[in-house]
Parts: C-alpha cells; structure tokens; sequence
C-alpha cells in the first residue's frame, strides 16, 4: 500500500470494510437465524415472507423494509440479554466464515497502523464480537431498538447499514473527508456508494479469491 499516492502531507489513512461476502465469504443473516432458531421456524418464517423477498428481489419493495420484517418475525419480544448472548455465541461460527485473503488485507491495514472500521449492515450485536476478535475498535451497523424493560421490539433503531447510509455513518465518525485516505472494500450492490466515495475502492470477486479496484 502507497502511502506516497496520499495528497495530504500529514493524512490519516482509513480502511473501511464490509462484513457479509467481504470480510466473510457468504452473508451472515441467514446464519445467525440457523444459529438461533430450529429448521422448521424458519421454513415458516421465509414461507410467510416469500412475496416480500419476491418484491425485494425485483426491485419493488426496499431492502430494509423486508429486512426489519424477517428481524421482527424471529426476534421481536426476545430479550436484549439473551440476544447479545447469541450474538457472541455466533462468533465462533462466524470465524469459520471469514474470508482469509479479505482478513490479510484487513491485517496489513493494522500493521501499518491505518485506522480500520467495518460498515455492514447486518445486526451490531452479531458482527461486534467478531470485530472484536479480529481488534476493529470501530463498527458502523444496523442498530435495533430495545424498550425500556430490555425487550426487542423488532424495529430497527437506525437506518439500515445499507448503500448511502455506509457513507451517511462513516461521515458520522470521520466528517473532515479532506483530511484523509479512504480505502474501501466491499461485495455487493450496498457497497456501491462507498466504494465510489472512496481514494480507493476495492470490489470483492465472488469466492472472495481477489479483488478489482474500481476507483
């Protein structure tokens, strides 16, 4: 990595990376449902929401919306306790999903002390322990709203993660975009925005075996 490319004398360099089909090698949402409810719950839930993910697929009806619907089927009444407990449970199974090849990159960005954050948007409460395995202090994610008495009420409590809102949290955390690098990873259509937003924006090829840089 050229740090000479860098038009500021004195940059911060930043290397954000999505989670699903980036840092891992397939999506880590229907994972965790497996993780968490039995066959036959699931057979139901998708069954139910089969027309949403019909009109999700042809463009019809927005990604969060059918997302927060699935969420709220499995999840909605389940406590915030016992659903950050799976999420760090889970992570023994997410480490077994994770792209090597994205990881080595993710690693040579720490070694030469670039300041890494991870910006999915999947659930925070399942990607943070794998972040923090993987020592990414900072995570940018779909956030879930959790009433008063620690129950959730299977609504999202930001925007999802998801294609302009990448570059919406990521100003959150760095907003003097002049001041430094950007680099960028990602895999899918939701990472469009911020691939095109970065110095340097990477696309990861299906398999995650190498990447196309495409800024």
């Amino acid at each position: 990595m050229d740090h000479h490319v860098c038009r500021y004398s004195l940059c911060t360099v930043v290397a954000a990376f999505d989670f699903d089909g980036t840092l891992t090698t397939t999506d880590t949402l229907i994972a965790f449902l497996r993780f968490t409810h039995r066959p036959l719950r699931l057979f139901w839930g998708f069954l139910r929401h089969a027309h949403w993910l019909l009109l999700m697929k042809m463009g019809l009806c927005a990604n969060w919306k059918v997302k927060e619907k699935l969420f709220s089927y499995y999840y909605k009444g389940t406590t915030y306790e016992q659903f950050v407990q799976w999420g760090h449970s889970f992570a023994r199974v997410a480490e077994t999903m994770l792209n090597c090849q994205t990881v080595l990159l993710l690693r040579r960005h720490q070694a030469e002390g670039h300041t890494v954050c991870v910006v999915t948007a999947s659930i925070d409460e399942w990607v943070r322990p794998v972040c923090e395995r993987l020592g990414v202090g900072i995570l940018l994610a779909t956030r879930i709203e959790v009433s008063q008495d620690g129950i959730l009420t299977g609504r999202f409590l930001s925007a999802n993660c998801y294609g302009r809102q990448k570059v919406a949290r990521l100003l959150e955390v760095f907003p003097r975009r002049e001041t430094y690098w950007l680099y960028a990873y990602g895999n899918s259509r939701g990472d469009d925005e911020l691939l095109a937003f970065a110095d340097e924006g990477y696309r990861i090829a299906k398999g995650g075996c190498c990447v196309k840089k495409i800024t």
